[in-house]
């Protein structure tokens, strides 16, 4: 018989998974579409049950379900980010559903609830055949979610994109389960360090290659990230701020625990590969944008380029500065996909730069906030964004990788230009666009609120935070 504490240990994904059944319940009774707004609340208010329940969790640290999930410091963490990236994208949704036409909210609301589950999963289980069932859970619904707008043949193409090449990606991770297995004779992560701490296995590399591949397509980093650009552009905006967070902090999470739990051979020159090349690729690919979503894209392979550089760095202040940027980046550029999905208003018309010509004249709220989420982004001191980089670098400096820092240096500064072209165009040139700046909703306004006062409080008062992600670092590496 499970014992009750079990269920305790996956409280917050059985939370989500009620409400998400909930909402998809309730959706085909209610008589107009008007009244279906309702369902966004229902979604707000399961996203914070959830959130309790990771708070409640904390009291019962342990294995469950046969050793396949493990309920510790680092589960929790990027618990806590996970859902908050979903209550931000539901709390941006509510007017943007309308304002894009976009009927099927019950699919809608249910698919972020669902695919939340899948994130959460990922990040506390042990079990690799788990963890590729929360993969698969996570991925299916982001593919349905990038093609809600089927009235745009972008939306569509941009669905399919993701749902091809995502499968090729997943293949490959099994591909790796699959040898990890026959190398070791288990798929426990815990198990697996045993084995290769006494034993090392050739097919446990070829293993660990195939795996990174599949998680490389999750985290956009090169040569993995073809798909970004043209899937962040059809994409609706808020599912893009989902899809650029929530699975990319999943996915790190799983990389973490695959790479260090296990004392995985022969990774770190893939890792340090293609941490040098996303940082360089994306911000090449970047400067020469004018449509924001796809600059914002390119900007995500060159964030998760410098995320990699922690990986290599490694031990507990290499995993520590992970956990501190994943958190970082998720604030930031949630917000900022937040501010594109409300400008760019019905049909996502105005998502070019020149539509942002004048934003600062025009609606001074609006253009300020996306100013502080750009500075962040850049690194500047006061943001969250700083002392994640900061963290990064150091971590990457103790460790002796000078070459690595040095391209991530030269490659923060290439970004600053194209982050600060958005600045300079938001307030020093003229309107060239008639984008229409209606008031920012109530839902969007909360949103906006959470993701800021996150992205200034990890910069001026990062310490707290920190010191979870490294009781985190440590949780994971017993």
């Amino acid at each position: 018989m499970i014992p009750a504490v079990d269920y305790i240990r996956v409280l917050p994904e059985l939370v989500l998974s009620i409400f998400g059944i909930i909402v998809m319940m309730v959706d085909p009774v209610l008589p107009e579409q008007g009244s279906r707004k309702r369902l966004g609340i229902v979604a707000v208010v399961g996203t914070l049950a959830a959130l309790a329940a990771t708070a409640y969790q904390t009291g019962f640290y342990g294995e469950a379900f046969y050793h396949m999930v493990r309920v510790d410091t680092f589960s929790v963490f990027f618990h806590v980010v996970v859902l908050m990236i979903a209550l931000v994208v539901i709390l941006a949704s509510y007017d943007y559903l309308d304002v894009q036409s976009i009927r099927a909210s019950g699919e809608y609301y249910a698919l972020i609830l669902f695919g939340t589950v899948g994130m959460m999963l990922m990040s506390s289980a042990i079990e690799l055949v788990l963890i590729f069932i929360a993969l698969e859970i996570s991925s299916i619904s982001t593919y349905i979610l990038a093609g809600m707008r089927r009235r745009a043949a972008e939306s569509a193409e941009a669905s399919l994109k993701y749902f091809l090449l995502g499968s090729f990606a997943t293949a490959f991770f099994l591909y790796g389960v699959a040898m990890i297995y026959g190398a070791t004779g288990t798929t426990n992560i815990y198990n697996i360090a045993k084995f290769l701490h006494i034993q090392q296995s050739t097919l446990a590399y070829l293993a660990v290659g195939l795996m990174f591949v599949g998680l490389g397509f999750k985290v956009a980093s090169a040569p993995f990230h073809v798909w970004t650009p043209d899937v962040y552009e059809g994409s609706p905006a808020p599912v893009v701020a989902l899809m650029s967070t929530g699975p990319k902090a999943a996915a790190f999470a799983v990389l973490l625990r695959v790479l260090f739990a296990t004392g995985a051979p022969g990774w770190f020159w893939m890792v340090w590969v293609s941490a040098a090349l996303s940082m360089t690729l994306g911000n090449i690919g970047a400067l020469v944008q004018q449509n924001v979503k796809r600059l914002l894209a390119y900007s995500s392979i060159a964030h998760a380029g410098y995320l990699l550089v922690a990986f290599a760095a490694g031990q507990q202040v290499g995993i520590s500065a992970a956990m501190f940027y994943a958190a970082s980046y998720a604030a930031m550029n949630v917000g900022a996909f937040a501010v594109v999905s409300h400008f760019a208003s019905a049909g996502e018309k105005y998502v070019t730069l020149d539509d942002y010509a004048g934003l600062g004249r025009r609606s001074p709220l609006l253009a300020g906030i996306l100013t502080i989420f750009l500075l962040s982004l850049i690194g500047i001191p006061v943001t969250g964004g700083f002392f994640a980089k900061f963290y990064v670098f150091s971590a990457a400096l103790q460790s002796g990788l000078v070459w690595l820092t040095i391209i991530g240096f030269i490659n923060s500064a290439i970004a600053a230009y194209y982050y600060l072209r958005i600045i300079i165009v938001m307030y020093m040139r003229d309107e060239r666009s008639e984008a229409p700046v209606a008031r920012i909703p109530v839902g969007l306004g909360i949103g906006l609120a959470i993701s800021l006062i996150m992205t200034i409080y990890l910069g001026v008062l990062p310490g707290r935070v920190l010191e979870y992600a490294i009781q985190g670092a440590q949780d994971l590496l017993k």
